[in-house]
């Protein structure tokens, strides 16, 4: 039987996550008050489901502080329990309420005598009740990801079986600000930039032009051979840790170029570790 628990900050895209893992066959149950998991659990065994999704989040507070214990438990009692925690920044997550035009669940609880909290008032109480969970668990920063981003990386997520660490490396653009979900962050700025030649500019690292372009010059494989013998070095000590996932984020300036040449060549480095886990934050999922 396999469980995933999906939580995290109010506007993340836990709605899209859970929509995903329902279309990938996962019996899904959203707001499940944490009191009840014992018990849910107990019934999926009984049913015989091997495949289940539960979503628990701030909207049932008074019980969220206990549910760390309850996750450490749950995994001594042998159950494989995957936790997920979605996150974003508050500029994301007030842009997005200002779209959706929906309250934050914390709105009426916070609510003081003839003031209403505001909405980042909302956000950062949220995060302060949520921190415990979020700091021992796996985490996504949804910020800069479309709908289709988080379902691909949610896709990959749940298919990457139970190892002792799932080994991510993800690209990112520094102008887009370093992923709150990264572990380890490299920064490739300084290495030779295909985004000045004209014909290599609507390119990406993925595409052989680029790379054939960037692997003309010493200083890149340099800074891949150090990067990768830093982690090479590293690794073993972070399998010896209670972590489940270690993510190596790796920075250009757009996110397009010299950090996704990078990326993929540490994941073929890498290829002997599994699970292993590729993504490009600036770029569009491929099909």
């Amino acid at each position: 039987m396999k469980i995933v628990l999906i939580t995290g900050i109010s506007g993340s895209g836990k709605s899209v996550a859970l929509r995903l893992l329902e279309d990938s066959g996962y019996t899904c149950v959203d707001n499940l008050p944490v009191k009840f998991l014992h018990e849910f659990i107990a019934t999926v065994r009984e049913e015989n489901l091997d495949r289940v999704a539960v979503a628990i989040d701030i909207r049932s507070p008074g019980e969220l502080a206990g549910l760390p214990d309850i996750i450490t438990g749950l995994r001594a009692q042998g159950t494989e329990l995957k936790v997920i925690f979605l996150d974003a920044s508050d500029h994301a997550l007030m842009q997005r309420y200002s779209e959706s035009r929906r309250r934050h669940p914390l709105t009426d609880r916070l609510q003081r005598k003839g003031d209403s909290p505001s909405l980042l008032e909302c956000i950062h109480t949220e995060r302060e009740l949520l921190a415990p969970l979020r700091d021992q668990e796996h985490v996504i920063d949804t910020s800069d990801l479309t709908p289709g981003q988080l379902r691909a990386w949610m896709r990959d997520l749940i298919q990457a079986g139970r190892a002792e660490v799932v080994l991510t490396f993800a690209s990112f653009a520094y102008k887009r600000g370093v992923p709150a979900d990264a572990d380890l962050v490299f920064d490739v700025r300084c290495l030779p930039n295909p985004h000045y030649d004209r014909e290599l500019r609507p390119l990406t690292g993925r595409d052989e032009p680029v790379a054939a372009w960037l692997a003309q010059f010493g200083s890149v494989e340099t800074m891949i051979e150090d990067i990768g013998g830093f982690i090479r070095r590293w690794l073993p000590l972070y399998l010896q840790d209670t972590r489940n996932y270690l993510t190596i984020a790796i920075g250009c300036t757009g996110g397009q170029h010299r950090s996704v040449y990078v990326v993929e060549q540490l994941a073929r480095r890498f290829a002997d570790h599994a699970p292993l886990l590729v993504r490009h934050r600036n770029l569009p999922v491929r099909p």
